[in-house]
């Protein structure tokens, strides 16, 4: 072989190492090109308005686009498919609800295309939203430990409302009756706006509605709120005790979280959770999440895995106990 032409072939590999050095560089440096994130919720409610906010908070703290993809329907199951089955390379995210990764669901629908465990990596919590237990301005209490008297005193009188079969409005009202022993009759609606219309008209009584929805109407002095259902009193609105004040252990958080498909790469997964730990010490998030009803908390891959087991758990049990079936 000539000089000129080992010469000329000692550069193209030189350029060959460069180029395949490059790539693999480019290929490591996560994230190098923008992430979607599947929203399961309809654009414009409360649910989609805090997973807007969470995306625009990382695309900052990540220096890439996070584009929110809505594909709402079946109670989350549509995205949370969808989201199970695309690829697990650290650019596809899920903001999963408590429905579709706490357990409802799985006790609900008598098979699911996608399993919330096994098909999923989880991240951190997101958001934590408590219900409010309000009632008609009629009814005749000012409490929860009054209303509970007058469910005593007025057995099977009380109609409650809920945003639909089997939702967290449901059977959080299901669980105060298991703890107090009271009798109501339940009366679902399709959507929570239809149950906080006749809850203001008198067609039934109390509701235990998503503390965004609940808290706009108790301002403007339509229906009147008793407690809040999270276990501490929530920032939105300190001046109402909590339903555990008066029923020791009740407890219902309408929660949101960070999954990616499973096998998605550690780097990826710890580096999320790293940046959603740093936004729930944000003060200024903090306050714009309070101002919508909402809470950010600390949180991390292993405690997801631990509380989304005690949660299926919880649900689980309480959706066999009453009975609960899908509209």
């Amino acid at each position: 072989m000539n000089p000129t032409r080992r010469q000329h072939l000692r550069q193209l590999a030189a350029i060959g190492l460069a180029v395949g050095a490059g790539r693999a560089q480019a290929q490591g440096a996560w994230p190098n090109r923008p992430l979607r994130m599947v929203v399961p919720f309809p654009a414009g409610g409360t649910a989609d308005v805090l997973g807007r906010l969470l995306a625009q908070r990382l695309a900052d703290a990540l220096g890439q686009p996070v584009v929110v993809d809505n594909k709402p329907g079946a109670a989350g199951n549509i995205g949370s498919e969808f989201a199970a089955k695309s690829p697990a390379d650290g650019y596809n995210l899920f903001y999963a609800p408590i429905g579709t990764h706490g357990g409802i669901n799985l006790a609900l629908y008598p098979k699911l295309a996608y399993d919330p465990v096994k098909d999923f990596a989880p991240i951190a919590l997101a958001h934590t939203l408590p219900n409010v237990l309000i009632v008609n301005n009629d009814l005749p209490v000012k409490s929860v430990a009054e209303l509970i008297a007058w469910l005593k005193a007025n057995p099977g009188r009380a109609n409650f409302a809920s945003s639909g079969n089997g939702g967290i409005s449901h059977l959080g009202a299901e669980l105060f009756k298991s703890m107090t022993g009271v009798a109501m009759t339940h009366v679902p609606y399709k959507g929570g706006a239809a149950a906080l219309t006749d809850l203001i008209g008198g067609r039934v009584q109390l509701m235990f509605e998503t503390a965004p929805n609940a808290l706009a109407h108790y301002r403007a002095g339509r229906v009147r709120a008793l407690g809040v259902s999270s276990a501490r009193r929530s920032a939105s609105a300190p001046e109402l005790p909590t339903i555990a004040e008066t029923v020791p252990g009740y407890e219902v958080t309408t929660w949101t979280a960070l999954y990616a498909p499973a096998g998605a790469p550690r780097e990826a997964v710890q580096r999320l959770a790293a940046e959603m730990a740093r936004l729930a010490r944000n003060k200024e998030y903090d306050e714009r999440l309070a101002q919508i009803g909402s809470d950010a908390p600390e949180s991390s891959p292993e405690h997801l895995a631990a509380f989304m087991q005690s949660e299926i758990a919880k649900w689980g049990k309480l959706v066999k106990d009453t009975g609960a079936k899908i509209d």
